[in-house]
């Protein structure tokens, strides 16, 4: 079993920066791809940012792209989202999630943290 937890959520004004952090522990991380999600109230979930093991095979939605960044260190089984320029839209509970690579969906989820960014 992987645990997630998740860090560094908040309140933010409009053009502000966040960066989330999601520390692994129960095994290790190797092989696996980590990403990050969002939830907000009354929508469906959605997939931020994705990233594997290497890094080298990077996923951004297109609400993100150019203003969010992941990132991981595979060293201390962690992952990271900074988040810039960020809107009222970014508004939602953001989850860090994992998967093997030879898995389509994700397996692990962290327990969420609440990022508001007021107008």
């Amino acid at each position: 079993q992987v645990q997630l937890v998740e860090s560094g959520g908040g309140v933010v004004q409009a053009g502000g920066s966040l960066r989330l952090s999601c520390t692994a522990s129960g095994r290790s991380t190797v092989g696996m791809y980590m990403g990050w999600f969002r939830q907000a109230p009354g929508k469906e979930r959605e997939k931020v940012a994705t990233i594997s093991f290497s890094g080298s095979n990077v996923y951004y939605a297109d609400s993100v792209k150019g203003r969010f960044t992941i990132s991981r260190d595979n060293a201390k089984n962690a992952v990271y989202l900074q988040m810039n320029s960020l809107k009222p839209d970014d508004t939602a509970v953001y989850y860090c999630a994992a998967r093997y690579a030879i898995r389509q969906s994700y397996d692990y989820w962290g327990q969420g943290t609440q990022v508001t960014v007021s107008s």
